[in-house]
């Protein structure tokens, strides 16, 4: 049965039109605004989850994830405790940190934080107390490469003072102003996210806040890492804020105490000789450390590229 032309033109009018309504929904969607996209997210996460009291497990647990637990918040807590008022720099933000800003009453509390949708309710409980929306533009995949140009790269020594002209590429030039004008007591690693490859890492936040540490007038400033059961803050940690600094730990949280006068040094960490056991005899190798960690080789593999348990320095279980 053939249909007349003058018939199927209406018809292939109307298809056509269905097919630009619906191109245009896609670009709509793609090009929409981040809450929309957020929106989109947790509609899907929804979707995948078999009930709703499970999709609110995974988000708690997701949320949690990031999250001091009881101890590591103490230990933090009693450290900002004795030093208030004091100047206290946070890379990241999560709302159990708003309780520090009451603690240091007196004192100035910065908050830098790369996600809006953690920091969109918050208010400020004084004049003293800010929380800055930054931006962490390189992926955690990238932290090897970087770790490489640190290293053969004068322009990352801890002698630079300026760090906002500094040409290293771990160096966050485009903090607030007050970031690099204040002398800081306390400074806290716990952001960007760091959580997968294509996430921002924090080998520019440990970098810098070594620096900004460094940098400072005062005797002595704390520097807390958290998360550093994960590689690339134990890696970093190590390479900038070193093991002789290290004045205590909780879970996941390591405290180290930089002083003013490692400011004017060339490198980062003391050279001394480095211990590293597995299951069988010792090495004993005069170098710096972290190259170390990075060069040496057992018989059969790098050491990096295994997930085999050693013990370096008395710490165990590296997972690296």
């Amino acid at each position: 049965m053939k249909f007349p032309c003058k018939k199927l033109l209406p018809l292939l009018i109307f298809i056509l039109s269905c097919l630009s309504v619906l191109r245009l929904l896609k670009l709509a969607i793609t090009s929409s605004d981040p809450s929309s996209q957020a929106a989109a997210l947790l509609s899907s996460l929804q979707r995948e989850c078999s009930s709703p009291s499970e999709c609110s497990k995974i988000q708690s647990n997701a949320a949690n994830a990031t999250l001091l637990s009881p101890k590591e918040f103490m230990l933090l807590s009693d450290l900002v405790t004795r030093k208030t008022p004091c100047n206290l720099l946070v890379f990241g933000f999560q709302p159990q940190y708003i309780d520090l800003s009451s603690i240091n009453a007196g004192g100035i509390t910065l908050f830098l934080e790369d996600n809006h949708y953690k920091i969109s309710n918050f208010e400020a409980s004084s004049n003293q107390t800010r929380i800055y929306k930054v931006k962490y533009g390189v992926p955690a995949k990238k932290a090897y490469k970087l770790l490489k140009h640190a290293r053969g790269n004068p322009t990352c020594s801890p002698s630079i003072n300026l760090l906002q002209q500094s040409t290293c590429k771990l160096a966050l030039r485009d903090l607030p102003q007050q970031v690099y004008e204040l002398k800081w007591d306390v400074i806290v690693v716990d952001g960007p996210i760091g959580d997968s490859p294509e996430a921002p890492g924090r080998m520019s936040t440990i970098y810098t806040a070594s620096m900004l540490a460094r940098a400072t007038a005062r005797n002595m400033t704390d520097v807390m890492v958290h998360d550093v059961h994960r590689t690339i803050e134990k890696w970093f940690s190590w390479e900038f804020l070193c093991e002789e600094n290290l004045v205590s730990a909780k879970g996941k949280l390591w405290n180290f105490r930089i002083s003013s006068d490692q400011s004017n040094s060339t490198q980062f960490c003391s050279s001394e000789t480095v211990h590293i056991r597995w299951a069988g005899p010792v090495f004993d190798v005069m170098s710096e450390r972290n190259t170390t960690l990075l060069k040496i080789t057992t018989q059969k593999q790098w050491m990096l590229d295994n997930g085999t348990v050693y013990t370096v320095r008395g710490i165990e279980s590296l997972n690296l």
